[in-house]
C-alpha cells in the first residue's frame, strides 16, 4: 500500500509541475551571445570571400604560376651618331688645264688666272647673280684707275670666305679655251656666260680642278 501510495503522489506531483521562470536580463544575455555568434560567422564568411578574390586577382596580374611581368626594359641613354649628310653634288664643274666648263652636259671653253693671278680652285658656292657689275679695272688688268662694266656675273665663295666670279669675257672673245688672260676669274664667251647665268642659282656648288701644272 505505502509503494503505491507513493507512485500517485509523484503522478500528481508531475502533472501540477510549472516550468521554471526565467529572468529577463538572462534572456537578454543569452539573446547578446546568440547575436556575437552570428555577426562572428558573417565576419568569417566575408573574410574567406576577400581572401578568394585576392587570390583570383594575383592569379589574373601575376600568371598562373605565380612570376610577376618582367618591367619593359629601359631605354638606351645614349642615342647612336647620326651620319653625316651627305655632300652636295657640284652643279657644274671647271678644269683649268682644259679650259672647259661643264654644266647641265655642255662643255663651254673658258679662261683663267694668270701665272700672276692664278684661279683659286675648290668648290665654291653660288651667292649671288648680277646681269652687270662694275669692278674695279685692275681685276682685269686695266690699272686701279679704270672702272670696267661686266656681263653675265655670277658670284661664287669658298667655305674659307674667297670670291670669286664666272663673267663674260666682251672684251677678248678669243681668249675661251685658248690661254688664261684674267685676274683670277672665270672668263667665258658672251654667249656661253648668259646661257650659265641663266641655269645656275644661288646654293648651287662648282668645282674647279687644275689636272695639269699651273701657267707659267
Amino acid at each position: 500500500m505505502s509503494d503505491d501510495l507513493t507512485d500517485l503522489l509523484h503522478e500528481v506531483a508531475d502533472r501540477n509541475r510549472v516550468a521554471p521562470s526565467v529572468p529577463a536580463q538572462e534572456i537578454r544575455r543569452l539573446a547578446e551571445r546568440r547575436g556575437r555568434r552570428r555577426r562572428a560567422a558573417y565576419a568569417s564568411g566575408a573574410a574567406a570571400v576577400a581572401l578568394a578574390l585576392a587570390g583570383g586577382l594575383a592569379v589574373a596580374f601575376t600568371g598562373h604560376d605565380g612570376a610577376r611581368p618582367a618591367p619593359p626594359a629601359a631605354a638606351s641613354a645614349s642615342a647612336p651618331p647620326r651620319p653625316s649628310p651627305p655632300q652636295q653634288q657640284a652643279t657644274a664643274t671647271v678644269d683649268l688645264t682644259q679650259h672647259e666648263l661643264v654644266l647641265a652636259g655642255r662643255r663651254l671653253p673658258v679662261s683663267g688666272g694668270t701665272a700672276q693671278h692664278p684661279t683659286p680652285t675648290g668648290r665654291m658656292t653660288v651667292v649671288a647673280k648680277y646681269p652687270e657689275r662694275r669692278l674695279p679695272g685692275a681685276t682685269v688688268g686695266l690699272g686701279e684707275e679704270y672702272d670696267v662694266a661686266m656681263r653675265w656675273v655670277v658670284e661664287l665663295r669658298a667655305a674659307d670666305g674667297t670670291i670669286n666670279y664666272l663673267v663674260a669675257l666682251a672684251y677678248n672673245e678669243q681668249a675661251p679655251g685658248e690661254r688664261d688672260v684674267t685676274h683670277g676669274w672665270i672668263g667665258l664667251r658672251s654667249a656661253d656666260a648668259k646661257w650659265c647665268y641663266e641655269l645656275l642659282q644661288p646654293g648651287d656648288i662648282v668645282r674647279i680642278d687644275r689636272t695639269g701644272p699651273a701657267p707659267g
